[in-house]
């Protein structure tokens, strides 16, 4: 049986805990009992840990050896801020898929009160993220950045960028993708798509446009089956 995962709060030595509301849901919650083993994810890695105490707000684990994983692709989804109870679902999906890193992005068509609002939301995002890395068995929950905007995105280093776009008729997602190695930067766009102004701009600093199909998806349905597709051909 395939043993539950928890991102430690604490390392100390060979020693970890959880703690605080994540503490009270194995204790809680699931029940937990001094002498179950779980995996514990480390600064230095999975380790399988054994409870060794149990209260309200902390939970102690005895780390033993390491669980060795393969090594995760580095993909990074640039996300173009939309309304915030979608969004958050595709951070939570997207995270469970394996992406890297995650960098909401101030576009044009963002609605201005989401965008104003969107630093306050980058806590309650790393929250959703690092509860889905639990779920899903990352070792270690995908970095959030701050809000950035299209121009600066535009300017962002990878080997491999690639910006999804409705005007694209000809490249399909799966063969913009590279062959060789590399990082991927995937760029989604807002409800009713980027503007021509910003895909001029992706363009002209060096980015490949591709498409998802004919159909009109919503932003965070097109970000989850983009990275599906992308983590898909990178795991081959």
């Amino acid at each position: 049986m395939t043993r539950r995962r928890w991102i430690a709060d604490e390392v100390f030595g060979n020693r970890a805990a959880l703690t605080g509301s994540h503490a009270q849901h194995l204790s809680r919650v699931l029940r937990a009992r001094v002498g179950q083993t779980f995996d514990i994810a480390t600064p230095e890695g999975v380790r399988s840990g054994i409870v060794t105490s149990i209260h309200d707000s902390r939970v102690e684990f005895e780390l033993g050896g390491v669980v060795i994983e393969q090594p995760a692709p580095e993909m990074t989804l640039a996300l173009a801020i939309f309304k915030f109870d979608r969004m958050e679902w595709a951070i939570e999906k997207c995270t469970e898929l394996g992406v890297a890193r995650i960098i909401p992005i101030v576009a044009r068509r963002s609605e201005p009160h989401l965008a104003s609002a969107a630093t306050k939301r980058v806590q309650r995002w790393k929250r959703i993220a690092g509860q889905a890395s639990e779920q899903s068995r990352r070792s270690s929950p995908p970095e959030i950045d701050e809000p950035a905007k299209v121009k600066e995105l535009s300017q962002f280093p990878a080997a491999n960028r690639v910006v999804l776009s409705e005007s694209e008729h000809e490249v399909m997602l799966k063969d913009a993708l590279p062959s060789a190695d590399g990082d991927i930067l995937l760029a989604v766009g807002p409800e009713g798509g980027w503007t021509a102004a910003e895909l001029e701009l992706f363009h002209a600093t060096g980015w490949t446009s591709a498409s998802l199909g004919y159909t009109i998806l919503r932003a965070e349905t097109a970000a989850i089956a983009a990275v599906a597709i992308v983590l898909s051909e990178l795991q081959r």
